[in-house]
């Protein structure tokens, strides 16, 4: 895998053209290999971000382009082979073993009905191993555990061997153990990484640069420190925030409460 840059430009998104835009026109640009975490209150057009950069929808303005190439330019195929997403919603009644899961994120890569070749082979069983999943790979998908599946589907999505990996609230209905682990596998990939996160301290935490929305509008991009103040996240959900350092982590802490009115 290699990573790429991935610049938006001016994307924007709604319903139709002659209805209120749920996104308004948001622009960065993401250095290859960095990870970048999309934050905001419910509502905030996190999610319809998401899947206007792993080409679900199409903006009604603006570009996605990754490696400078826009990415409705390409096939749907091309496209794969450079972006590949892990979503919240996870199939549970799945038949298929883990190994044939994760063998699914070949088929960018396959030429018809063709077998798999020697590559895709040993490409499948390194997102196994990357993932820590050789144990399971026999195992049905729908007798893991909700950590073990939301590994199943990262490892499937490497097997892709994109450039851009996004991710949709990743460590959404895990436990702390299972939040950690998945973070760390994930952050130690070497490619692009598009993450929407819940957590602001989290998201401080893994992020390179952080993208505030709210309301459907793009507060601020960059760094997670200056991007994240209390002024700025007060505003954007609603709520009296306030910074502490924590001296033995040696990093900002944010807390909140409510407003004495609410």
């Amino acid at each position: 895998m290699s990573a790429a840059d991935l610049t938006v430009t001016s994307v924007s998104w709604g319903k139709g053209r002659t209805q209120p835009l749920i996104l308004h026109p948001t622009s960065f640009h993401l250095k290859a290999g960095r990870v970048m975490g999309v934050v905001g209150a419910n509502g905030a057009g996190k999610t319809t971000l998401l899947r206007m950069i792993y080409r679900h929808a199409r903006p009604l303005s603006g570009s996605v382009q990754v490696g400078g190439d826009d990415i409705w330019s390409m096939s749907p195929r091309r496209c794969a082979r450079k972006i590949a997403a892990v979503l919240q919603e996870q199939p549970t009644d799945f038949a298929l073993t883990v190994r044939d899961i994760v063998a699914l994120g070949r088929i960018p890569h396959k030429q018809g009905f063709s077998a798999l070749s020697t590559n895709c082979v040993t490409v499948i069983e390194a997102s196994l191993r990357r993932m820590e999943l050789l144990n399971f790979a026999d195992r049905e998908f729908g007798t893991l555990s909700g950590g073990e599946r939301q590994r199943v589907m990262v490892a499937r999505a490497i097997a892709q061997e994109p450039q851009i990996l996004v991710l949709d609230e990743p460590t959404n209905h895990l436990d702390i153990r299972n939040q950690l682990e998945v973070l760390k596998l994930i952050n130690d990939l070497d490619i692009t990484i598009v993450t929407s996160l819940h957590d602001l301290n989290m998201a401080a935490s893994v992020c390179d640069d952080v993208l505030l929305l709210h309301k459907g509008r793009q507060m601020a991009f960059g760094c997670p420190t200056e991007v994240l103040s209390s002024d700025r996240v007060s505003d954007a959900f609603g709520v009296r925030a306030e910074v502490d350092w924590l001296s033995r982590r040696d990093h900002q802490h944010l807390t909140f409460a409510l407003h004495s009115s609410d």
